[in-house]
């Protein structure tokens, strides 16, 4: 391993969007690096990560600087290696601006291509988003974001692939898509970031719901529904546009329906996400029984369900409120999911599932320091209820079908989902752990739907 090798070997397991947490680097190899032009000493590194459980592909953009380091870039130092200091670049303006230049200007560099959707102003300042999570993004001034895709795996992404698909359709509740970069991974055009409009008077459906349960904490004597900051007409339009967003999907992109073989596929799937996620977390062993007849019960369904493209990855922090309405953001699904299971046709009522899961987070996250406050928990209890019930609501209504009615399915995507969030609690958020597996509690030991009856 080079020198640059073991310096990124002990940096890439702090980073956030490193997915291989508690996991160590056995080796870092440069596989490409492409100068990036009008920058030098910067240039786009693809990196082959090995670690025990295989090889990994990420991408880099590796600045190299000698001398002192200017003080906007030494939170984003890697190390020194060669004589150099190696930083990532992403944090540098000249390198994103040169990202933006090369996208406007439909450029294309040894190893990389630059498209776009339409004319670009490549000109204003940019910024690293805090809230790094899986990608990184970039915002330029006001009106563009740039994501950039850590973690790679060869072929279309599904973020630029279905929001295209949204966009062109004309369908409301999506970010523009203005262009791309993309790369050739083992003979696959392979996305690596996608540009799309930023939406800059946007608030995070994350943030007005956790502060609606705030509100609600705040006041000793209310209910959900008593409370000035109540989120319930929010979600219920948030359903709506969920609704519309798949219709869109069903009719842009390749839908049909499951039968028989597809479902009993389907439900392998379940268990073997379940034994996978009891190596991780030998805790889920107690409920291991419920959840396998939960799964069961998907295998023992007579007709068909309708499969189709969906979002795969949906939740409060995945929605954005904007002055016209709901829109839907990273339609990439569970980047820890291989790429053909994240493009497979499949129940929307997985994200429908999802979202149920994220409305139990907002409720109790913040009860994570106060564990023993049985009011609280109760408030918490009846207002995620409320908030699921107002979601359906709003989904049937626009879809002409409501998703408690297939409340087999509904329940099991449910209980995979919180398995998938133990894992990931388990990895990133330790604290955070009795979430989740307090939900899979509670709806193991319930002989109902996930989420049964509605208010309509």
């Amino acid at each position: 391993m080079t020198a640059v090798g073991e310096l990124l070997a002990v940096w890439l397991p702090h980073q956030r969007w490193y997915a291989g947490k508690g996991t160590a680097v056995d080796a870092v190899q440069v596989e490409r690096e492409t100068p990036l032009t009008g920058v030098p000493g910067t240039s786009h590194v693809l990196l082959q990560v090995q670690t025990a459980n295989g090889s990994e592909r990420y991408q880099l953009l590796l600045g190299r600087l000698e001398g002192e380091v200017p003080q906007r870039l030494v939170h984003a130092v890697i190390g020194e290696a060669d004589g150099h200091v190696l930083y990532d670049a992403v944090h540098d303006q000249a390198a994103a601006a040169a990202l933006l230049a090369r996208i406007a200007d439909e450029g294309s560099s040894p190893g990389l291509e630059f498209h776009r959707l339409c004319e670009l102003e490549a000109t204003a300042a940019s910024r690293v988003m805090g809230a790094e999570q899986s990608n990184t993004s970039i915002v330029y001034g006001d009106e563009h974001i740039l994501k950039v895709f850590r973690r790679l795996q060869p072929g279309l992404n599904p973020d630029l692939e279905l929001s295209r698909a949204l966009a062109d359709a004309g369908n409301p509740h999506v970010a523009q898509p203005l262009g791309w970069v993309e790369a050739e991974l083992d003979g696959q055009a392979t996305t690596l970031a996608l540009l799309q409009t930023f939406q800059k008077h946007a608030t995070e459906g994350w943030a007005m719901a956790t502060a609606s349960v705030r509100d609600l904490f705040a006041e000793a004597d209310l209910h959900a529904d008593e409370v000035g900051g109540d989120f319930a007409a929010e979600s219920e339009r948030l359903g709506a546009a969920t609704a519309s967003v798949h219709q869109t999907l069903r009719e842009a992109l390749p839908s049909g329906m499951a039968g028989p073989d597809q479902i009993a596929s389907a439900t392998r799937q379940l268990h073997d996400r379940l034994d996978k996620a009891l190596e991780v977390v030998p805790d889920l062993e107690p409920y291991t029984e419920a959840l396998r007849s939960s799964y069961d019960a998907v295998g023992q369904l007579t007709e068909s369900v309708p499969i189709q493209r969906v979002h795969g990855d949906y939740h409060l922090g995945q929605v954005l409120r904007t002055q016209d309405g709901w829109v839907l953001l990273d339609f990439e699904g569970e980047p820890a999911r291989p790429l053909a299971e994240r493009t497979a046709l499949m129940s929307p009522l997985r994200d429908v599932a999802g979202m149920l899961r994220s409305y139990d987070y907002a409720a109790r996250h913040l009860l994570a320091d106060r564990s023993g406050d049985a009011q609280l928990a109760y408030r918490a209890a009846e207002w995620a209820e409320r908030n699921r019930q107002a979601f359906c609501d709003g989904y049937a209504e626009a879809a002409g079908g409501d998703p408690r009615d297939e409340s087999v399915l509904l329940r099991a995507f449910e209980l995979d989902k919180a398995v998938y969030e133990v894992v990931y609690e388990a990895r990133n958020r330790p604290s955070w752990l009795p979430i989740p597996v307090g939900s899979i509690e509670r709806l193991a030991s319930s002989q109902g739907p996930a989420s049964s009856g509605g208010s309509r």
